[in-house]
C-alpha cells in the first residue's frame, strides 16, 4: 500500500524522485494514489480533462511513462490490449474479474512464489496476474 505519510506532499515526492512537478503531473498522480481503479490513460485523462481543459492524451501517456521510468508507479498488463497503472509499487498482485472487469490488489508476501530453478538468478521484478470470479459477481 501506498504510505501517504511517506508521499507528503505530491511535489515534493515528485521532486525526490527526480521529476519535475508540474501541475499536470501532480494531478495524474494525486489520481492514481486516490482511486485504487488501476486506471488506462483513457480512464485518467477522461477524468482529468474536466479540470484540465488543454490537457491531452499525449501528456498523460509522458507522465505515466515518466512515473514508470522513474519506479513511483508500475505498469499492470494483465490484457495484451490493455495497459494500466498502479500508483502501489509494494510487492502485490492483481486478480481481474472477468464478469464485471474490476482489478483487485491482494498482498504478496515474496516467500509465497518460490521456483527452485532460479535460485541463482536475480530477479528484478515479478508481476502476479489472475483471472476469474469476483465475490460480487459470483
Amino acid at each position: 500500500m501506498i504510505d501517504m505519510k511517506e508521499i507528503g506532499k505530491i511535489d515534493t515526492y515528485l521532486i525526490k524522485h527526480g521529476i519535475k512537478p508540474s501541475y499536470q503531473r501532480i494531478k495524474v498522480f494525486d489520481y492514481l494514489i486516490n482511486n485504487k481503479n488501476h486506471p488506462t490513460v483513457d480512464i485518467i485523462y477522461k477524468k482529468l480533462v474536466e479540470e484540465i481543459p488543454t490537457l491531452s492524451k499525449t501528456t498523460v501517456y509522458n507522465t505515466l511513462k515518466l512515473f514508470h521510468e522513474k519506479k513511483i508507479i508500475i505498469i499492470v498488463n494483465i490484457e495484451d490490449n490493455e495497459t494500466r497503472f498502479d500508483a502501489n509499487i509494494s510487492n502485490h498482485g492483481h486478480f481481474k474479474c472477468i464478469k464485471c472487469g474490476k482489478i483487485y490488489d491482494f498482498e504478496l508476501t515474496g516467500n509465497e512464489l518460490n521456483f527452485p530453478k532460479l535460485n541463482n538468478f536475480s530477479i528484478d521484478e515479478q508481476h502476479v496476474y489472475l483471472k476469474g470470479i469476483c465475490p460480487d459477481c459470483k
